[in-house]
């Protein structure tokens, strides 16, 4: 049995939603992983963006860095990923379907997105009998899994749209906040700490997102309809699966349109040239334009029916409508959910079950003040099996 681990930490700095605990998080994570569960250094793989001689966390390099870990994997190994950083949401596109209705994200420090889906297609390929544990200390990141059942948490119950609303703008603080509003930092008292410390969210909003692609492009004519054409022409191969899958479903459709003498949409005109740009590749533009598209879900949420796999664990820092928070500043900085994990598995000495360890931290963080709940998912058989098994 071998014990591996990818630890992300993204602080984004210079930019106008720079965070300052994440890069503390893979530091005190790295420590637990070594002395509490007896993980090797060089098995232990890191990715920030605050020190140019590690492995950057671009969208790309984490990929890589997930794909490399599973596989490598064989039976009975142990596979651990923690993930620190801005969290996001893309709207659905339409036929979509998914347990939360949206696009749940993790933020690479280049702003390349990795879906739900792109994860839930990672944790795919795990080996059986190998264990994958994903604790991802960042926003909405209840639903960051698509189909993993869900054994503590909220995120997958149908809510009023009422109540959507109103937990969508949760802070650092009681009360909600607009998604304005809940950018900016506000004092939390924090008991275990001598001082009041600001904090801030790990939420990245659509619209900032949008700001920073267009500063990267050059480009003035980015808007939520043609993120994902974007996120494509900036990144080519290099994007998400799922926005690839998108480009090629829009080149069926208008291949179609074509072929019955309908007029072409901007946008399809739009996929079809960055297709021929980007890739100038006649095998890949092949199948979607010959093959029939049955079902936009077969397209759009790949293997709907496939499920998480009996292997997979995610550990969340809050629920997919919620934000995780961002706490303190400098060298005491640290993110809420991490903090009360480190807490936790020091009082334990690490002798916890994934359900223990979560329902705890929902304690704690509730009796801090954070209205953020961590979540569970994963099956039935790791409920009350020892974390990180």
């Amino acid at each position: 049995m071998v014990k591996k681990a990818v630890l992300i930490g993204i602080n984004y700095p210079g930019t106008e939603e720079e965070l300052v605990g994440c890069i503390n998080d893979v530091k005190r994570m790295h420590k637990s992983l070594v002395e509490l569960y007896g993980f090797s250094e060089e098995n232990i793989v890191e990715l920030i963006d605050t020190d140019e001689s590690k492995t950057q966390p671009t969208g790309k390099n984490i990929r890589q860095a997930f794909w490399d870990l599973v596989g490598s994997a064989q039976p009975g190994d142990v596979l651990f990923v923690h993930y620190s950083g801005h969290g996001t949401r893309l709207p659905p596109e339409t036929g979509e379907d998914d347990d939360t209705g949206y696009d749940e994200c993790i933020v690479p420090s280049d702003i390349n997105y990795i879906t739900d889906d792109d994860i839930k297609e990672i944790v795919g390929h795990v080996p059986k009998g190998c264990s994958f544990t994903f604790v991802s200390d960042s926003c909405h990141s209840g639903g960051l899994i698509d189909s993993a059942k869900e054994q503590i948490g909220e995120s997958f119950k149908k809510k009023s749209s009422k109540m959507f609303k109103y937990l969508f703008g949760l802070f650092c603080s009681k009360g909600t906040t607009s998604e304005a509003e809940s950018k900016k930092e506000t004092p939390i008292k924090i008991d275990d700490d001598e001082n009041d410390v600001n904090g801030r969210n790990r939420f990245l909003p659509l619209q900032t997102s949008i700001k920073m692609l267009k500063q990267a492009t050059g480009r003035d004519d980015i808007k939520e309809g043609n993120i994902r054409t974007t996120l494509f022409d900036l990144f080519g191969e290099d994007a998400s699966p799922k926005v690839r899958k998108f480009m090629k479903v829009i080149l069926s459709n208008m291949q179609e349109s074509t072929s019955e003498g309908l007029m072409l949409s901007s946008l399809a005109k739009q996929a079809i040239i960055l297709l021929k740009d980007k890739l100038n590749d006649e095998e890949y533009l092949k199948p979607a334009m010959e093959t029939k598209v049955k079902s936009k879900k077969e397209v759009y949420a790949g293997e709907i029916n496939g499920g998480l796999g009996s292997n997979g664990i995610l550990l969340s820092g809050c629920q997919t409508n919620q934000v995780s928070a961002d706490v303190g500043s400098k060298d005491k900085a640290y993110g809420a959910f991490t903090n009360s994990l480190q807490i936790i598995l020091a009082e334990t000495k690490g002798k916890i079950s994934y359900k223990e360890l979560v329902l705890k931290s929902r304690k704690y963080l509730e009796k801090q003040g954070y209205p953020q709940r961590p979540g569970l998912y994963c099956s039935d058989s790791y409920v009350n099996a020892p974390f990180i098994c």
